[in-house]
């Protein structure tokens, strides 16, 4: 499973900005558009780091 950003805010428009942000700063991919948390009424969005095709991410394995 690739590692997962996550942006909380207080509105949506807060969150898709800063998920925009972040994915432009890292060169990151959304994943989960801004979405109304239920346990906490904020809301939240991931993204995750763009990987080419056929890519080999991790500690090589032996």
């Amino acid at each position: 499973m690739p590692t997962v950003y996550m942006v909380q805010a207080d509105s949506q428009e807060e969150c898709a900005a800063e998920l925009a942000r972040m994915c432009a700063a890292f060169e990151l991919q959304p994943l989960l558009p801004p979405t109304r948390s239920a346990g906490t009424e904020r809301w939240l969005a991931r993204a995750t780091a763009k990987a080419p095709d056929r890519e080999v991410r991790g500690p090589a394995v032996r």
